[in-house]
């Protein structure tokens, strides 16, 4: 495939690795100029030889401005499709990759405005839940699946870049983005994720530098300091983050509510996209968490370990009638700060298990976390 072959050079010495290096940078550019002469000339082949090292961190982007998966993807399909019929009147004034991102941030933006952008249904409870919190403003979040995000993070960010890249595909800076307008989050993201500099902003979205910075401001307090409060999250995959999730895992199989509940901050926050009713607190968290319970009348859950934005996840799934089946019921999402728990996001579209390589159904013990 076009862009995959193995490009290691031979040689002795580091000398050797210079000459090779060069060489192949030089072969690189090369190709990549006859590639874009065939696929000016109507050559798909050449066209996907272009488009397919981009492909992932377009997808990222477009899934950071819209918050869904189902959308994200369209917009890139549009962005391909227009790219492939603007080609011809690319001008190289930019880098390809620029353009792409310009295309895509448009498309982006115009599904943000468009009328028919509507949230989906809000599922109603099985039970009589208790008062809610506060009623969620983004019931079209849905989590980003690890292993697309593994080994394929964004081309370096330029130097204006401000936040981490862990930081930026993190579900509380996702729901962020969704709470503003739609402009101010594309300038956010173009900005202080990807690093282009106001001018390179300014020409992708057709504005002015002043008018780029005065966007970047309100976006800015808008977000706030969300991402950098508070105490850090344990590195993915850390002896710290494994030891908090086991104890997740097993208290909340057990239905054990007081354990889940030490896990927590106090401002915690417990929310099921795309059910807008959303709890804060351990006391409010602990209330829904015995209602359910209730309801289940000692019908118990399973998790199956998953990760999700860089977060760790779980499959849920609700033993039935039959003790040897145990059916999908949600995908939660955890956020960490030190070594508790600040946000549980339990996301009820049993879609997201296809896009995560989860089953449907478990048998007893398959879904237990290893020991």
């Amino acid at each position: 495939m076009p862009g995959n072959q193995d490009t290691t050079a031979g040689g002795n010495g580091t000398a050797g690795r210079d000459r090779a290096g060069a060489r192949l940078c030089c072969e690189t550019g090369l190709v990549s100029e006859a590639a874009l002469a065939r696929a000016r000339a109507g050559d798909d082949q050449a066209f996907r030889e272009l488009i397919d090292p981009h492909l992932r961190e377009l997808q990222v982007h477009c899934y950071r401005l819209l918050g869904s998966l189902p959308e994200a993807e369209d917009a890139v399909q549009e962005t391909l499709l227009a790219a492939w019929h603007g080609l011809p009147r690319f001008e190289e004034r930019s880098s390809l990759r620029a353009w792409l991102y310009r295309i895509a941030t448009n498309r982006c933006l115009n599904a943000r405005r468009a009328a028919r952008r509507r949230p989906p249904p809000s599922p109603s409870p099985p039970f009589d839940p208790p008062a809610p919190t506060r009623h969620g403003e983004v019931p079209w979040l849905q989590p980003y699946p690890g292993p697309w995000r593994e080994g394929t993070a964004d081309t370096g960010p330029g130097p204006e870049a401000r936040y981490e890249s862990r930081e930026t595909i993190e579900l509380a800076f996702i729901a962020a983005l969704q709470r503003l307008s739609a402009r101010q989050a594309a300038v956010l993201v173009l900005r202080d994720v990807l690093g282009f500099s106001a001018a390179e902003v300014a020409a992708l979205l057709d504005t002015t530098p002043a008018s780029v910075k005065g966007i970047l401001q309100r976006a800015r307090a808008g977000v706030g300091g969300l991402c950098a409060s508070g105490g850090r999250s344990p590195e993915p995959g850390s002896a710290r983050e494994q030891a908090i999730t086991r104890r997740f895992a097993a208290a909340f199989a057990a239905d054990d509510i007081a354990g889940v509940i030490a896990l927590l901050t106090d401002d915690a926050w417990l929310s099921m996209p795309p059910a807008l009713h959303e709890y804060q607190g351990r006391a409010a968290i602990g209330a829904f968490l015995r209602a359910s319970a209730g309801w289940r009348a000692g019908r118990r859950f399973q998790l199956l370990p998953a990760r999700a934005n860089t977060q760790p996840a779980f499959g849920c799934y609700l033993s039935g009638t039959r003790p040897s089946r145990a059916e999908a019921a949600g995908l939660i999402v955890l956020t960490l700060r030190g070594d508790q728990i600040s946000a549980i996001a339990r996301f009820l579209d049993q879609d997201l298990f296809r896009r995560f390589g989860l089953p449907l159904t478990l048998n007893p013990g398959r879904g237990e976390w290893p020991m």
